[in-house]
């Protein structure tokens, strides 16, 4: 008989309570319950990694935003396809009016393996040919078909995935492209699959991502704060993740009765930018039912040209107020994409009650009612996303 018990299966998450030792509170019953919570967010997206479809027969599987997962970017819808690059795939469907529509291939996504692999290549979607409605085609293969004069993206022999990312500016009115791939190389049909290989697959899932994927940004951000990052900001690539992008990141700590206030001379020209704030797990805060991340539309930008927001724990009546969700402690991150310069913000820590006389007199600021509205606005607009 292949396949253990299910027990035995199970025994395979065990491993995962080491990762506690890894936190910023390890004895805390709280960050254990929240390690626990992000080990299901985990399982979660792994069945889909693992499970629903293969190199043969890809189709796109919701990856780390639905349920806030591991810092995505609130402005971004990610999917995520595997492919082998041997083969031969199209990807086909409609534009929508996203802000950006963007894709990338590369080797040994996140979590799938011990290290990351390389990003091959980055396409905008803007590069495409568009047909009326915004319909398009692209093929994907080592080398170009013969006699193909339409889109045609070339592929690494050792890529093994696609990965879309879907950038919404104005959340809800912005309309989601939709999306199809499939490999022309391949049997339609699709086999069962033997116990051997469900075997393997849960062995790599309970055994192996579940763990990976929560060691490797916990350790990130133990690196940020190691490296004195605390409430001082540093400009990084992710090893160039995405062309074009940079990153500001930063340790956050804030006090019930204090504020951060996030400052930087914007660039001449930035196709788009966001700052965001995450949780003590490396975890996007709730970005629905908190004003945790602001983009370049949703920002009141000063009349000196300066952006400036208020991280804080307590609503302060800044329109550009961070909400840390009540959290003293996280991570920030911010964006540049193709920008004409990436100024590094600063970060100051003052008390609330001296807040006002910090920020200039024209600093925009919200009642209590118009602060309700405009969270009421945001829940409807990142719900009308689809991001599952």
């Amino acid at each position: 008989m292949t396949l253990l018990s299910w027990n035995h299966y199970l025994e395979l998450l065990q491993p995962a309570e080491e990762l506690l030792e890894l936190t910023w509170a390890p004895g805390d019953e709280q960050m254990r319950a929240d390690l626990y919570r992000q080990q299901l967010m985990n399982l979660a997206l792994g069945y889909f990694l693992y499970f629903q479809a293969d190199p043969a027969h890809p189709d796109w599987a919701p990856f780390l935003n639905s349920v806030f997962l591991l810092q995505p970017n609130p402005d971004d819808t990610y999917y995520l396809a595997p492919i082998c690059g041997e083969g031969t795939y199209r990807i086909s469907g409609e534009r929508g009016s996203v802000h950006l529509l963007l894709f990338s291939i590369g080797k040994d996504m996140m979590g799938l393996s011990e290290q990351p692999g390389a990003t091959f290549a980055n396409h905008d979607a803007e590069t495409l040919s568009l047909a009326e409605g915004g319909a398009f085609e692209v093929l994907l293969s080592r080398e170009r078909p013969d006699g193909h004069a339409g889109d045609w993206w070339a592929l690494d022999p050792e890529a093994t995935y696609v990965m879309v990312r879907q950038r919404s500016y104005r959340w809800g009115v912005e309309r989601d492209a939709r999306l199809a791939i499939e490999r022309l190389d391949a049997p339609a049909a699709d086999a069962r699959l033997e116990p051997a290989e469900v075997d393997r697959r849960m062995r790599e899932l309970l055994g192996g991502f579940t763990q990976r994927l929560t060691r490797m940004w916990l350790r990130h951000q133990n690196g940020l704060r190691d490296r004195g990052q605390v409430n001082r900001l540093e400009l990084t690539t992710f090893g160039g993740a995405v062309s074009g992008q940079s990153y500001w990141q930063s340790v956050f700590e804030v006090g019930p009765d204090d504020a951060l206030i996030l400052e930087v001379r914007l660039p001449e020209t930035c196709r788009y930018w966001n700052v965001q704030l995450n949780d003590p797990l490396f975890n996007a805060i709730d970005y629905l039912r908190h004003q945790s991340s602001l983009n370049g539309s949703q920002v009141s930008v000063d009349a000196d040209g300066c952006f400036r927001a208020v991280i804080a724990q307590r609503d302060p009546g800044v329109a550009n107020w961070l909400d840390t969700g009540g959290y003293s402690q996280g991570t920030l991150i911010g964006r540049w994409y193709e920008a004409s310069s990436h100024p590094l913000p600063t970060l100051t820590r003052v008390p609330l009650s001296a807040l006002r006389e910090r920020l200039p007199a024209s600093t925009s600021m919200l009642t209590a009612e118009q602060r309700r509205t405009a969270l009421a606005d945001r829940r409807r607009g990142a719900q009308l996303r689809r991001r599952w």
